[in-house]
């Protein structure tokens, strides 16, 4: 077997931190533009820059390998980043904490292994399964105290479950569509389709305001480069390498990170209950992701 990359071993951790920096900068960046204009900025020019990595390197050529599956990557971009996207950036512009936010997001392993089970029958082992019991346990010990203190309403709440589901079930159709091939290209689809939804979200609903303050200018260039580009391109990598319950497991290590990130950027609480919640959850994401053992072979007679 081959050594491992360095990218291999520092992938999860990595991907862990840039995502985590995807809440803190949406509370940074939204005071200066509305939620829907501030992601069709970011999901154009994502796909504007991808769009022409593709090109240089030839993906949009014809007649080159099997057709590419551009539906596929219509419908994963919709979900995983117009739906996903727009539900936490309303939430937060609603006044929910970038930490909060994270929190319920973060039950995402929990969705994507029920969802798993449900579509296409992914099994996690007993030690995998405890371990998303823990981190749920963990998650939900800090969400169910900012419930009840009155820190965030039912409109909030339900555009982050709308998340969740949303993030859930394109994590299991992206690991399914096992793309290997016109990486750029694929991604550059879906940022176009989620810029057109969000886009048209915000002709709808919005003034289209915008503050091109270096603020939101830094915020936006983050955004981009990243999150859009290079969190989410960690994200299919890992997904590329397991099953998408133990893929999805990592994010029960966002929440603590996120919250500690909005501590120290906005003073959002951060207590002794916050770090018993962030412990549970990085017990349960040692255990989610924790290898089956190999099945001993049996011993030779002589």
């Amino acid at each position: 077997m081959p050594a491992p990359t360095a990218l291999h071993i520092f992938a999860a951790p990595l991907f862990v931190l840039l995502w985590s920096t995807g809440f803190v900068g949406a509370k940074y960046g939204l005071p200066h533009a509305e939620p829907m204009i501030f992601l069709t900025l970011r999901f154009a020019l994502a796909a504007a820059a991808l769009g022409l990595w593709a090109w240089a390197a030839g993906e949009f050529r014809r007649g080159e390998g099997p057709t590419h599956d551009y539906g596929g990557a219509v419908f994963v971009g919709l979900l995983m980043h117009a739906v996903y996207l727009g539900g936490v950036f309303t939430a937060i512009s609603l006044g929910a904490g970038a930490g909060l936010t994270a929190l319920i997001v973060g039950l995402q392993p929990v969705a994507t292994m029920i969802l798993a089970r449900m579509i296409g029958g992914e099994r996690p082992t007993r030690i995998q399964a405890l371990g998303m019991a823990i981190g749920l346990a963990g998650v939900a010990l800090v969400v169910a105290r900012k419930l009840t203190g009155g820190v965030i309403g039912p409109w909030q709440v339900a555009l982050c479950l709308l998340a969740l589901l949303s993030i859930s079930l394109a994590s299991i159709v992206q690991a399914r569509r096992a793309i290997r091939s016109r990486l750029a290209a694929d991604a550059a689809t879906q940022y176009a389709a989620a810029a057109g939804l969000t886009g048209l979200a915000s002709l709808l609903y919005e003034d289209q305001f915008v503050n091109w303050s270096a603020e939101f200018l830094g915020a936006l260039a983050w955004m981009v480069v990243g999150l859009s580009i290079g969190a989410v391109s960690l994200y299919y990598i890992l997904l590329r390498r397991g099953a998408a319950t133990r893929t999805a497991s990592l994010f029960f290590l966002v929440p603590g990170v996120t919250a500690a990130m909005a501590a120290a950027m906005f003073g959002e609480r951060f207590g002794l209950v916050e770090l018993a919640g962030l412990a549970a959850a990085m017990l349960g994401v040692r255990l989610a992701t924790a290898e089956p053992a190999p099945a001993q072979a049996p011993a030779a007679r002589r």
